[in-house]
This record gives structure tokens, C-alpha cells and sequence, in this order.
């Protein structure tokens, strides 16, 4: 699977009601330690068939970066069931964000 974008319209079913958990990434195009971590998320979500990878675009959903009180980004955050259950801020490398899953 590829990474999918996030947004305010399919925010609940892609990742509210996802049958598994989901690594969301808050991220904006001009933020270049976002641009490190796309291609990381983009392998994570071809290798982890059990992950849904998601993408939310700080800058066209500034609603869903307020809702979580996205400061800084990148923000990854892992959801299960609905709940926020690990986060970490910054650019990390692969086997750091493996770990937050």
C-alpha cells in the first residue's frame, strides 16, 4: 500500500474507524525534515501491510494540525481504536519510527 492523504472529509473513516493502527504524519511541503521522513513513511507503508500510513498537509488542513496541537512538524502520531497511543516530533530515522508502531 502507499501513503494516504488526510483530510477533514475522510478523517473519521480512514482513521477513527480504521481496522488497524494508523501512523499519521503532519507534515507541509516547505519543511525539509518532512521531506526526509515521506520517502521513510512511504517504505513503512509498502513493508507493513498491518499500518495504514497517513498524510496530513498542515498547511490545507490547518484544522486537524489544531485539533492535536500540531506545534511542530513533522508530527507523527500513531492511533489505535481512535486514540492517540504514541507521538514523537522531528524528523526521525526508520527504525525509530518502526518503534513508535
Amino acid at each position: 500500500m502507499s501513503t494516504i492523504t488526510i483530510t477533514n472529509q475522510n478523517f473519521e473513516q480512514e482513521v477513527l474507524r480504521a481496522d488497524r493502527p494508523v501512523l499519521l504524519d503532519f507534515w507541509a511541503s516547505w519543511c525539509a525534515p518532512c521531506r526526509m521522513v515521506g520517502p521513510i513513511l512511504e517504505e513503512i507503508a509498502a513493508e507493513r501491510p498491518d499500518v495504514k500510513v497517513g498524510k496530513i498537509n498542515v498547511d490545507e488542513q490547518p484544522e486537524l494540525a489544531a485539533q492535536f496541537q500540531v506545534m511542530s512538524i513533522p508530527t507523527l502520531l500513531v492511533i489505535k481504536n481512535g486514540k492517540i497511543v504514541n507521538q514523537s516530533v522531528g524528523a526521525r530515522p526508520k527504525n525509530q519510527i518502526l518503534e513508535l508502531l
